[in-house]
């Protein structure tokens, strides 16, 4: 595998010629070093922590420092795939100077390479303002986490015609706006494809079907590492919830039954040194 720093220039590269962009979730060194060597082009430190890190029942409680520690982390962790932010909630929201301040804390704190948030054709001037600061950005739509209270759920979006119309609508605007990146979130399969083949933009899918220019996925998922039930847009190629559970139990029970620590984990002393001791 090239160690090859990956940059924005060669995902655009990889759409061009119709090879696609693997990026995963990574929210910590060691995780981040599994990444890397395994060859992934991009990492997402998202906000998707709360909940598979920091036990939140959302990704809404997220704050900027506690996105800064960990994007710090990954950075530390990473030689050549490309480091993206995502932007918590109210982190970009009230207007666009305080987006560009927090996107600048992301590379100028974190080191990270693009920043990601969510909104459609509403979050244009932001994204224009974050891109004339010279930070690249990650733009999101479908299924907004971080709205997810106003979308009723998680649920696809997109699925008739006005509310397709609206995603093709606000693709334009943020690539308008400067994005050089988008995610597609639980949106029908087709409207991606669409979207895609007359973007400019990477365009990333997380159930946004096979014909986005790459797919996305959270690592804890893929993994199954998260304690819950893989979503439908996911695959679980692992069980280390499983396997980690399994470990812990048979270590209290070697603990219990006195089978561990045997001799070979422990440390000797002379017994002439032992028989000068007093106590």
């Amino acid at each position: 595998m090239s160690q090859k720093k990956v940059t924005i220039s060669d995902l655009y590269q990889k759409k061009a010629e119709g090879r696609k962009v693997t990026m995963l979730t990574g929210y910590d060194y060691p995780t981040a070093l599994v990444l890397d060597q395994a060859g992934v082009d991009s990492v997402l430190v998202g906000d998707s922590l709360g909940m598979v890190c920091l036990g939140y029942e959302s990704t809404v409680p997220v704050t900027m420092d506690e996105m800064i520690h960990h994007v710090k982390a990954v950075r530390r962790g990473l030689k050549r795939a490309l480091l993206i932010a995502d932007m918590p909630f109210l982190s970009y929201q009230i207007s666009p100077e305080q987006a560009v301040l927090n996107a600048g804390r992301f590379m100028k704190e974190g080191g990270a390479e693009m920043v990601k948030l969510e909104g459609g054709a509403e979050m244009a001037p932001t994204v224009e303002a974050i891109t004339r600061a010279g930070i690249p950005v990650c733009a999101h739509i479908g299924l907004t986490p971080q709205s997810v209270s106003k979308l009723g759920g998680y649920k696809v979006q997109g699925k008739d015609v006005a509310g397709a119309q609206k995603l093709i609508d606000d693709a334009k605007a943020l690539q308008g706006a400067g994005a050089d990146m988008i995610v597609f979130e639980c949106i029908p399969s087709p409207l991606a494809a669409a979207i895609t083949k007359a973007s400019s933009m990477i365009t990333i899918g997380i159930g946004g079907g096979a014909d986005c220019d790459g797919q996305v996925l959270v690592y804890h998922d893929i993994m199954g590492l998260s304690g819950r039930r893989v979503p439908k847009m996911a695959k679980q190629y692992l069980d280390l919830f499983g396997q980690l559970s399994q470990a812990v139990s048979q270590y209290c029970q070697e603990v219990a039954g006195q089978s561990f620590p045997a001799e070979e984990h422990g440390f000797p002393m002379d017994p002439a040194v032992v028989a000068q001791l007093k106590f």
